[in-house]
């Protein structure tokens, strides 16, 4: 009679491949991770060059200083970082060291990426090893003036101004508002744009225990708002609900405003693809943190109801600029300035319009502005350029209307402004304006 029980070496060949089965399935998982992660922390952004391959470097960064160079940081061991071990990987992102000992501008914001757990920088480190395509291309040298082309003065800058430390959760606050504290504070970087740098060029915090982290202020002459609520130049994120954080990072977009700019890439390429848990986490935390004070958010916009009847029976008068808006604005944004949701932003009580420096608003007047299309908001609506309409004049008119109409409390614009911010547009008209709100 055959023996039909399985032999031990049958077993135990059934055995590894089970084992083996189960650690591919764990790597995959891990890659799966760090891949998500990755758009977390919005890697791309920085080290994708336009039209190159990903990750492959050559994308320059705008700073004071001088264009900053990304680096490859594909897996290719002769021009990326093929040959970097886990932990050179992790000291590269948590302390901006390269594995040869050099130091980083911190352009890479490891001031942040300090905060990344141990178990996140492994999955980063296998996704990028692993689930990234090789890729032989060497950027752009770096080459700045003196002193800053001096690394070893870097050094001296992250003696005075990081902390190396990692992220704490806060035993007072929930799980879902540590998990948005996390994302904010580290990988997001949220801090990089929305918080005032000081005289180096260094944040002033880097974390909420103190109340100038993501206050605001203006980069680049763009503006970016505070994030805490209240004050002048918020977005007054505490007015919004959970849903509207949500579906503005998600989408581009919400009942309140839109987005444009640079912050349409990082909607586009980093927080459309976050889960809904994560981006309720991020409004939570958003919304935990303390809002200034009465005191300091009583410029906030009034519905401007005289500005609204006025321009409904088009009664302007001598008010060029109103004229304009009637002209040029008015079939989108409509006599209220209140837009239409989740399509057209509204100009009332906007950031954007009520910046102090009026670069921004300028930027999206004459080069006009594009919505990301997003997984959730495909269509990728976009408001026209008017740089071929108006003239320096007549957009410096429209823009004082428009930042003084239905209670908003923005300064005056002059020709002179208009025309220096239109000398600086691109030939074909593209600009990185910065967001409407956010």
């Amino acid at each position: 009679m055959m023996n039909t029980r399985p032999s031990l070496l049958t077993l135990s060949l059934c055995s590894s491949l089970l084992l083996n089965g189960i650690a591919m399935a764990a790597d995959n998982d891990q890659i799966a991770r760090g891949e998500y992660l990755s758009r977390a922390g919005d890697c791309a952004a920085c080290h994708t060059a336009p039209d190159g391959k990903p990750f492959a470097g050559g994308q320059a960064i705008a700073s004071p200083f001088g264009d900053i160079y990304a680096t490859n940081i594909t897996p290719d061991p002769d021009t990326g970082i093929g040959n970097y071990t886990r932990d050179q990987f992790a000291r590269a992102l948590r302390e901006g060291v390269r594995a040869d000992g050099a130091k980083l501008y911190p352009a890479m914001p490891y001031p942040s990426y300090a905060k990344i757990t141990d178990e996140d920088i492994d999955a980063l480190y296998a996704y990028f090893m692993k689930g990234v395509e090789p890729v032989n291309n060497t950027p752009q040298e770096t080459d700045l003036s003196f002193p800053f082309n001096q690394r070893w003065g870097i050094g001296a800058w992250n003696w005075m101004f990081t902390d190396g430390k990692s992220f704490t959760p806060d035993a007072e606050q929930s799980d879902r508002i540590n998990r948005g504290a996390y994302l904010v504070q580290g990988l997001a970087h949220c801090g990089s744009c929305h918080t005032p740098r000081g005289l180096l060029f260094q944040e002033k915090a880097l974390d909420s225990n103190e109340d100038i982290f993501l206050s605001g202020t203006d980069l680049n002459d763009w503006h970016a708002p505070n994030l805490r609520g209240g004050g002048e130049g918020s977005s007054d994120l505490q007015g919004w609900s959970n849903q509207d954080i949500v579906d503005y990072l998600a989408t581009g977009r919400n009942d309140h405003n839109a987005v444009t700019g640079e912050m349409t890439s990082v909607v586009e390429h980093s927080t459309s693809h976050l889960s809904k848990d994560d981006l309720l986490s991020v409004a939570e935390y958003l919304k935990s943190l303390p809002r200034e004070s009465a005191a300091s958010s009583s410029k906030q916009s009034s519905p401007g109801e005289d500005t609204t009847a006025m321009l409904t029976a088009a009664d302007v008068g001598e008010n060029l600029g109103a004229r304009l808006y009637l002209d040029n604005c008015n079939a989108c944004h409509l006599a209220n300035g209140q837009g239409a949701k989740q399509v057209f932003p509204s100009l009332v009580g906007n950031s954007l319009v009520n910046a102090k420096d009026p670069t921004g608003l300028l930027n999206v007047m004459l080069a006009g502005a594009r919505l990301p299309s997003t997984p959730d908001k495909p269509e990728a609506l976009a408001m026209p350029d008017f740089s071929w309409r108006l003239s320096d004049e007549e957009a410096a008119e429209l823009a004082t209307f428009v930042r003084s109409a239905w209670g908003n409390h923005g300064g005056n614009v002059s020709a002179d402004q208009v025309s220096k911010v239109r000398s600086s547009l691109p030939e074909d008209g593209v600009t990185s304006a910065p967001d409407f709100d956010g």
